[in-house]
């Protein structure tokens, strides 16, 4: 498999959308309940474009099969340098080392950067291989909040993990 890592691009939008809508519908690795729109999608890529949040892009044979993301933790200026890590991969390439690569590349921009200090991630306790991702990478689990999601009739929890560059 040759992959490549790359910054998002406009072309890829299509693709991980489509990446990101699947795990809305079928899984619980985001919380959000309803598909993103095109235009929702246009919004997202305009707001990793800025600043300390971007978007990185896992390329295979031409086709985008996975990004990863850091976004703004919170609104308060006091947390202009902490962001929040998302990564997600299309279901027939997970296990595969592709959001371990990601990973690694988003991490090592985000040090080459110099204002990014802290990078947050907020998993939901039934993903598991995220969790452990985020093991692998060194980030330090702070605590699970209970109950704090409804998603396919069940309440779910979450958890944080931190990694301090």
């Amino acid at each position: 498999m040759s992959l490549t890592i790359r910054p998002t691009e406009k072309r890829d939008l299509p693709r991980l959308l489509a990446i990101y809508n699947h795990e809305v519908t079928c899984g619980t690795a985001t919380l959000d309940l309803h598909p993103k729109t095109e235009a929702e999608w246009e919004e997202w890529y305009a707001a990793h474009n800025v600043g300390n949040h971007f978007a990185l892009t896992a390329e295979l044979n031409g086709e985008a099969i996975g990004y990863a993301t850091l976004s703004g933790y919170r609104e308060k200026e006091a947390y202009v340098t902490t962001t929040e890590l998302s990564i997600y991969v299309e279901e027939q390439f997970r296990h595969h080392g592709v959001a371990s690569a990601l990973m690694a590349a988003i991490i090592s921009q985000a040090r080459a950067r110099g204002d990014i200090h802290t990078i947050v991630s907020v998993i939901t306790t039934e993903n598991a291989a995220s969790a452990a991702l985020h093991k692998k990478f060194d980030f330090v689990y702070c605590g699970t909040v209970r109950e704090v999601g409804q998603k396919f009739g069940r309440m779910l929890h979450i958890e944080t993990y931190q990694l301090i560059l």
